[in-house]
């Protein structure tokens, strides 16, 4: 066992190295980041609800301090929620899309700590922010908590009053998915630049997957790497055991989950559609490059996360701004931003 640690935490230092070779760019100041779209502002809630940031913050902080998973859980959350119809809470509503296989492993505690940050800024401001509103801010907040890059995103979101079709969440893009067939999906999505791809695949660099997210390792494990990385996933009946994505810092937002893609290790130590990035020439040098520069992949991914912030479907930025995350209000009253 000994010899095991030894081995990662050689490999630990040698990739840490790697990773920090490059020099910082100038960074974008946090107020202009992107330019507000349509009827989404930065200062949408300025005046019904000055204290809805700090309230979000906090909140998020003290979850993380319980349980460090929530960054992942947030994020897989809000790309769910996203990419079917639009960042408009869907994804929240109970006997909804949540229960169709793209949305299976849902972390709970992230859907419950959506609804109770709900709780806290309707009760110091009333029913003027939207749960929708609520998933982005706490996402942006647990990626900057857990080391990622600050960033601030347009707010005005309304929610749906009902799921996205099954149709929709279907277009969500599996574990499994070819390189041809991310950058398809993504494009769909207004997400063309190879570099939303890529850089939004970087949320990997927390959480976990299902072993049988990975696939069976090609081969005999040649090397000590993948033999302890694998050796979660190597008993028989473990489909469902869960297994870090970043094998060295699980926890922590940073690059190294492409410095280790680099590595170009065995068939099952990544996930498929991650391993594919890393050898197609259209997203392999975006690859590389954030692996070398981790202030690259940062400014990237806060670019590419507001992108995805204010994706809405045909039916635009209408709903209702819901009394309780998990299901439409009684009176029906939709509205429009």
């Amino acid at each position: 066992m000994s010899g095991r640690v030894f081995v990662l935490a050689a490999a630990f230092g040698v990739l840490l190295a790697a990773a920090a070779v490059s020099s910082r760019p100038v960074l974008t100041p946090l107020g202009t980041s992107r330019p507000a779209a349509g009827d989404l502002s930065v200062y949408f809630h300025a005046d019904s609800c000055p204290q809805l940031e700090t309230i979000v913050r906090s909140s998020v902080d003290a979850a993380l301090q319980q349980n460090v998973r929530l960054t992942a859980g947030l994020l897989r959350l809000l790309f769910h929620d996203c990419f079917p119809q639009g960042c408009d809470a869907s994804i929240l509503l109970d006997n909804g899309e949540r229960g169709l296989p793209p949305n299976v492993g849902l972390q709970q505690e992230a859907v419950q700590l959506v609804e109770d940050i709900r709780g806290k800024v309707h009760a110091a401001c009333g029913p003027t922010v939207s749960c929708a509103d609520i998933t982005v801010l706490a996402t942006r907040d647990a990626v900057s908590l857990s080391g990622g890059p600050p960033f601030t995103v347009p707010l005005g979101r309304l929610d749906s009053a009902a799921p996205a079709s099954s149709n929709d969440v279907f277009t969500l893009p599996p574990p499994t998915a070819t390189v041809d067939e991310l950058l398809t999906a993504f494009g769909s999505k207004n997400l063309s630049d190879p570099a939303d791809l890529v850089a939004l695949s970087g949320a990997h660099t927390v959480g976990k997957a299902r072993c049988s997210s990975f696939g069976d390792v090609a081969g005999p494990a040649t090397d000590d790497v993948t033999r302890c990385v694998t050796a979660t996933c190597s008993a028989p009946g473990s489909g469902d055991t869960l297994r870090d994505l970043d094998f060295l810092t699980p926890a922590v937002f940073d690059n190294l989950y492409f410095v280790e893609l680099t590595l170009r290790k065995n068939k099952g130590v990544m996930l498929p559609s991650d391993q594919g990035l890393v050898s197609d020439p259209r997203t392999s040098w975006l690859v590389q490059g954030f692996a070398d520069n981790h202030w690259w992949f940062f400014d990237q991914f806060r670019t590419s996360m507001i992108k995805m912030s204010q994706l809405r479907g045909p039916q635009g930025n209408v709903g209702e701004i819901r009394r309780n995350c998990f299901r439409p209000n009684t009176n029906g009253i939709a509205a429009s931003a």
